[in-house]
């Protein structure tokens, strides 16, 4: 099969014009992870089979595939071929060419969640404190709550000692519970940057009553001053909603552009055949498995914001987001708005048949595929830790010189 091609800067056109376009990294995590423009989503050749169905719900949706000379492209095409995709090509020259027309090359990984939330503190002058001063407030009793919005295996690993386990689109619901006193300063923290800035301006931008700080540069930041963590951890966050916090959610989504539909909007919406859709539950595992709206995938909205290449790899699709509270919807919503995707979120329709079953999960990749990230576990050196830092810190230059990423922020 002779695959048609297109040319970078033809990508890039369809990137700035909106247009639907999955620009898939057939590499392996590890290698994608050194190099590879802005809206690149990693999808290995031989994860197609289990990844393509959910991640690439639209069959004629235009799939560009590039390696840097593997020979992995082939591979890739016929897999996706064999699945029924009719709009696969391949990007002229790879990321050789990529890099030879001047475009811009991003490292790591869910690069522009993370790029956003660096934005995000540089035009909201998002407040925070560094980890010396934390541990300062801590030793001397401050009236404080420290909440962490990682995933909770991820606080349960190891954590800033004392705090609770509030994951990220949780927090407006449950930060009132977590620290009733108004007087109380809350500290969010995650294991870097980019979730504890979303976290700490969620609050901020929910009018949350007390005063709110993001851990400067989260565990790592921790580990980086010589301070201790703690591990094992079991504490979580109840909910609480502080007055008005339904209410300034719905506004703030509002702000961001975020329109609402009834269920006989979204099915209309859900019949549009020419245009990809995303539905996802932003809710709790436990929440989901026990009941949720049929054909509405789990992915809890605090990580959706973060790994929304992960799981949404085309670009310019459309987000249909859930929540039987609303509050989570909405604020996950306001983000990923911000961040150029046209969302919407579902007014109602948990009174119908639900289906109980748990999230679906896939095979875990070969852990030798996978990218080590600085900031996973207790392990990782010192030296990579304060790289990756000085990496993120670089991230709103890099996205200036992109110049694809239409980020706004409200």
């Amino acid at each position: 099969m002779i695959l048609p091609t297109v040319t970078p800067s033809q990508v890039r056109r369809m990137l700035l014009l909106r247009e639907e376009i999955a620009l898939l990294d057939v590499r392996h995590e590890a290698i994608f992870a050194t190099a590879h423009p802005l809206f690149a989503a990693n999808m290995a050749a031989d994860r197609i089979a289990i990844e393509a169905e959910t991640q690439l719900p639209r069959k004629n949706v235009p799939i560009v595939l590039y390696d840097d000379g593997e020979g992995l492209v082939t591979l890739a095409a016929d897999r996706l071929a064999a699945l029924g995709h009719t709009g696969v090509r391949s990007l002229e020259g790879g990321l050789t060419a990529w890099r030879a027309a001047g475009y811009e090359l991003f490292q790591d990984v869910n690069s522009y969640a993370k790029a956003f939330g660096e934005l995000v503190e540089t035009r909201r002058h998002t407040p925070s404190l560094p980890a010396e001063d934390v541990a300062g407030l801590i030793a001397s009793d401050a009236n404080i709550a420290i909440l962490d919005v990682r995933r909770f295996d991820e606080y349960a690993t190891m954590n800033i000692p004392g705090s609770t386990s509030v994951p990220g689109a949780e927090l407006v619901l449950r930060a009132s519970r977590a620290a009733p006193d108004p007087d109380t300063t809350i500290i969010v923290n995650c294991a870097g940057r980019t979730r504890s800035i979303i976290a700490a301006q969620s609050l901020i931008n929910a009018g949350i009553p007390n005063k709110v700080r993001a851990l400067r540069n989260g565990t790592m930041g921790w580990t980086l001053a010589g301070q201790t963590l703690e591990h094992g951890a079991g504490r979580r966050g109840d909910i609480g909603l502080f007055d008005n916090a339904t209410d300034n959610a719905r506004d703030v989504a509002y702000r961001a552009g975020v329109l609402r539909l009834g269920p006989d909007d979204a099915h209309a919406l859900e019949s549009e055949t020419h245009r990809t859709l995303y539905r996802f539950d932003v809710r709790e595992r436990e929440e989901y498995a026990a009941g949720h709206i049929p054909g509405f995938r789990h992915y809890p909205g605090g990580q959706l914001v973060q790994e929304i290449d992960n799981a949404a790899p085309v670009r310019g699709a459309r987000i249909l987001l859930t929540d039987d509270r609303s509050v989570r919807a909405d604020m996950t919503a306001s983000w990923l708005a911000q961040m150029g995707w046209e969302v919407y979120v579902l007014d109602g329709g948990y009174d119908r048949a639900l289906d109980a079953t748990p999230p679906a999960e896939w095979p875990k990749a070969d852990p030798s595929h996978r990218y080590r990230r600085p900031y996973e576990g207790t392990a990782s050196p010192h030296k990579a830790m304060q790289a990756y830092l000085d990496w993120e810190y670089g991230l709103v230059d890099q996205l200036r010189r992109d110049g694809t990423h239409g980020f706004f922020v409200i």
